[in-house]
């Protein structure tokens, strides 16, 4: 397995070339890349999320709040800022993402897709596979452009069958809570405008060759992983099972965007051994330096390693 890292300048407007525009309007994007055999992954950046501190604090024991604090340079009030890393597997004829990112409409600073993929002089008519892990928006909503058409004409869409079924009822929305119903009623949207076309999937399934599903629910009643090739030359694609590297650290450190807690907490104490033993190379949609690293034994706790280019 080959990782690089490089530096891209492309223009602001998506397919824009950045021949003559002055440095101002031009766009860097950070591009770590894995080569295995004929596979390339790519992590793209979609922008990055601003959480309040409190997400993280919720979850942190008193007792050991300060430490863990300090450990990973988290703080007690104001914002966090949280990247979004989304993969992309290319093969043969096969442009595949897992998930698709923020779109317009979530968040200002999230939502750049577009102009990553354009980096690549790939153009979303270009992806043939949308794999997603679950459906909260800097995932789903994507899929929808600014004028609600399907960003991915052409791509095959698949979601785990539980979190379809969660996200496309409505009693959902009347029962997810005031502080989550633009989640429920923005997912409903999306999965209504494509419903007809997105193949759902359930544990273990080989969605395409060489990537099985591994369902990982807690984060959302239906959360999906997916397991790329074999843990020596593969790649783990988590979603949001881990959403920080604390919550690798001490599988009960979740955030409280974890729609069953303990849920989420028995997947990590599952999962984060099997990952750390077998070897797997992650990618994590909010870990840092572009996600991709390994999970490491720390004692009784383990730790997210970033992988050197």
């Amino acid at each position: 397995m080959n990782i690089s890292r490089r530096f891209i300048l492309t223009g602001t407007a998506a397919l824009a070339a950045t021949a003559g525009l002055p440095l101002a309007a031009r766009r860097g994007w950070a591009l770590t890349s894995m080569t295995m055999g004929d596979v390339r992954i790519d992590s793209l950046s979609d922008g990055h999320l601003e959480l309040p501190a409190g997400f993280f604090l919720e979850r942190l024991p008193e007792g050991d709040r300060g430490a863990i604090l300090d450990m990973f340079d988290l703080p007690t009030e104001g914002v966090v800022v949280s990247p979004c890393n989304l993969t992309l597997l290319r093969t043969g004829d096969r442009v595949v993402l897992f998930d698709a990112g923020s779109g317009p409409d979530f968040v200002p600073t999230a939502g750049r897709l577009p102009e990553a993929l354009a980096a690549l002089g790939i153009a979303p008519g270009d992806v043939t596979d949308v794999l997603f892990t679950h459906a909260h928006p800097d995932h789903l909503w994507g899929l929808l452009d600014e004028f609600d058409e399907p960003l991915f004409p052409n791509a095959a869409l698949h979601m785990g069958a539980a979190e379809f079924a969660y996200w496309s009822d409505p009693r959902t929305a009347e029962t997810i809570g005031e502080e989550w119903l633009s989640f429920a009623v923005g997912a409903m949207r999306r999965l209504t405008a494509v419903g007809d076309r997105i193949r759902q999937i359930g544990d273990g399934d080989e969605v395409l060759p060489g990537i099985r599903a591994v369902s990982t629910p807690g984060h959302t009643p239906g959360h999906m992983s997916y397991a790329v090739g074999t843990p020596g030359q593969g790649v783990f694609v988590t979603g949001d099972f881990v959403t920080s590297a604390a919550a690798i650290f001490r599988p009960e450190l979740g955030t409280s965007t974890d729609s069953d807690p303990e849920q989420a907490t028995a997947t990590r104490r599952t999962l984060l051994p099997r990952l750390a033993d077998e070897g797997w190379t992650i990618l994590g949609y909010h870990l840092p330096e572009g996600g991709i690293g390994r999970i490491a034994r720390d004692g009784a706790a383990f730790r997210f390693e970033e992988m050197d280019a």
